[in-house]
């Protein structure tokens, strides 16, 4: 028997997985299984596919199943589908870390205790981890499950960078920049020296990081230096559904003048927002793309300028500017962001390869252009399995 290691990512609505052997460092290439459980609570929807992407399952649960519902059938589905392998960890994408886990740790009483703590820093996220670490403890008391946290590469940064401008004793209780998308970051900074060489990577390097949440991160020596989330992740650049950077006194007005409640406010910022909000017609950035609506081309224009003003705050923290990543589904697919975000930085010395660019690089940059710009899949659930495998010693309890 061989042991594997379960990565899970859960949301309110939904569970995704995957499966790899717990080898002493898991790849990409090893990936088993990957799938998720969508509309839990509701009829919930079971697909899964092999690494070569051949589908494995599609089925439907009952109505109202639940998360734990959705973890029994998966667990059930796994021992059916990979009887030669046995479980032996799980390990969760957990969004906020608080200023205590400053990196992965393995999860007992304590750990849910103080994770639950944090669950008013990141209401929208925070919860659903832990919904599936106890249906997991539930179904299977023994298994060793391990927390990967989205805040936790960002500890690097000097205090300059977290530090609201509010009375201390609010700083006390912990509102501060924390920044998010950490597990994507680790996995970049890991890659980038064999990528774009080693005196490149350990220069001053941001990581755009483009999808339906987005955020980049200022690096130096691959440690983060800033980043463009703070608190929640609601700050920074124009996301999908959220607004990003916004005038605190818009919620004041809306509070205020406009007479919304604390919880219609949070649904705008975080549903109604971004792309979709300014467009009015999609969050899809391809959508977007193809669109000849001009409230679609002024989505596209205000998500590629806060990329590109971020972009020039983010150098200036650096003190320069070497290297800039594209990441995350619009990062890594949409070459026409990509395109536009390097044309309008070229003040920064980013001259763009258009043929290089459509072929997705890794750089899409000239060989002569002073600053380079590449595109790099990310891949946060290797980080998880990584971490879970050093933390488990996964492949107790059988044979690799």
């Amino acid at each position: 028997m061989t042991g594997v290691i379960l990565v899970l990512n859960a949301g309110s609505s939904s569970v995704k997985f995957s499966l790899f052997p717990g080898g002493q460092r898991p790849t990409r290439q090893e990936l088993l299984c990957e799938g998720q459980f969508a509309g839990i609570g509701q009829r919930p929807h079971f697909t899964a596919k092999d690494h070569a992407g051949a589908p494995l399952a599609n089925e439907t649960l009952e109505p109202g199943s639940t998360h734990e519902d959705a973890l029994a059938t998966l667990l059930k589905w796994l021992e059916r589908q990979f009887p030669e392998h046995v479980l032996v960890a799980a390990g969760h994408r957990v969004v906020h870390g608080g200023t205590l886990y400053t990196r992965p740790v393995r999860i007992d009483a304590d750990v849910v205790a103080e994770l639950t703590r944090l669950v008013p820093l990141a209401p929208l996220h925070q919860p659903h981890p832990l919904t599936a670490i106890a249906a997991l403890s539930k179904l299977h008391p023994t298994l060793p499950q391990v927390a990967c946290f989205d805040t936790s590469f960002h500890h690097t940064e000097p205090e300059v960078a977290t530090t609201f401008a509010l009375p201390r004793r609010l700083s006390d209780k912990g509102i501060r920049r924390y920044g998010f998308h950490g597990l994507s970051y680790e996995y970049i900074a890991g890659v980038l020296p064999e990528i774009v060489g080693t005196p490149a990577a350990d220069g001053r390097v941001v990581v755009a990081h483009l999808g339906a949440g987005a955020s980049m991160c200022a690096m130096r020596q691959r440690q983060s230096v800033a980043t463009t989330m703070g608190f929640t992740a609601l700050d920074g650049l124009v996301m999908s559904r959220r607004c990003g950077s916004l005038d605190p006194g818009v919620m004041l007005y809306l509070l205020q003048q406009e007479g919304m409640s604390a919880d219609a406010v949070s649904d705008l910022l975080y549903q109604s927002s971004g792309l979709l909000g300014v467009s009015g017609i999609s969050e899809d950035m391809k959508t977007l793309l193809s669109s000849d609506a001009p409230n679609a081309r002024q989505a596209v224009d205000l998500f590629v300028y806060r990329v590109c003003r971020e972009l020039g705050s983010l150098a200036a923290a650096l003190g320069g500017f070497d290297v800039l990543v594209f990441t995350a589904g619009i990062g890594e697919h949409a070459a026409e962001i990509r395109r536009r975000v390097c044309e309008r930085s070229a003040w920064l010395g980013l001259q763009i390869d258009e043929a290089a660019n459509q072929a997705g690089g890794p750089r899409i940059t000239k060989e002569g252009s002073k600053a380079s710009a590449w595109m790099i899949p990310t891949d946060e659930n290797l980080m998880i399995v990584r971490h879970t495998r050093r933390l488990v010693g996964a492949t107790q309890g059988g044979t690799n």
